[in-house]
């Protein structure tokens, strides 16, 4: 699905089944960490529409759910892609406060 249509329909697709230990918001937002954003405010957006949260406070509860075990049991490839992504936004960090050229 692309990101026109995700944020078009206001709605992730339905989650599959949760896990033990993980809640139904949790499983939502997994679901809506699938789909790719092709505009720039669109993903923000569909945060606020869909979770009623600052898209800060949403990025404060996935990478905490990212870190829990149910949740890479719940659904892996896209648990260890966020997991490699936040690695590599914090490694440029490190980086540029070092003034080391990545």
């Amino acid at each position: 699905m692309d990101s026109a249509n995700a944020s078009s329909s206001g709605h992730a697709e339905a989650a599959p089944p949760a896990v033990a230990g993980l809640s139904e918001r949790d499983g939502q937002i997994l679901a809506f960490e699938r789909h790719w954003w092709k505009y720039a405010g669109a993903k923000e957006q569909a945060i606020r529409d869909q979770f009623q949260m600052s898209a800060t406070r949403y990025y404060q509860v996935l990478n905490a759910l990212i870190d829990r075990p149910e949740a890479l049991a719940h659904d892996p490839l896209l648990v260890k892609r966020l997991r490699r992504l936040r690695a590599a936004r914090q490694r440029a960090r490190s980086a540029r406060r070092l003034g080391i050229e990545v």
